[in-house]
């Protein structure tokens, strides 16, 4: 394998691909590699592993279902942290009594 090529192939995928990210799809590798699992990483990563063939750009459509999926994904996750931040505290019903101002109920 010449070295030469192979850089120059990823260098030229690099300066083909427009965004900062990209979305690909994994192809099926001889090494045990899945096909079908849609990723985003940054262009040089992406412009090495369409090179290598063990990935290929997505399409409009795949990137788009993958950045909603993604969104949603982060939607349910920052939810989650929401609610495992909120705190709650138990106290008496005399306690309650105090706190709202009134007074205790007497014995008759």
């Amino acid at each position: 394998m010449d070295l030469q090529v192979y850089f120059k192939k990823i260098r030229a995928m690099e300066e083909s691909l427009k965004d900062p990210s990209v979305v690909l799809v994994s192809l099926e590798t001889p090494d045990g590699g899945r096909q079908g699992v849609r990723t985003e990483v940054p262009r040089r990563i992406a412009a090495r592993m369409i090179v290598e063939g063990g990935a290929r750009l997505a399409t409009a459509e795949e990137a788009r279902e993958f950045q909603e999926k993604k969104a949603e994904a982060k939607r349910q996750a920052d939810q989650l942290a929401a609610a495992s931040r909120m705190q709650f505290t138990v106290i008496s019903p005399t306690e309650l009594r105090k706190l709202k101002g009134v007074a205790p109920a007497g014995k008759e």
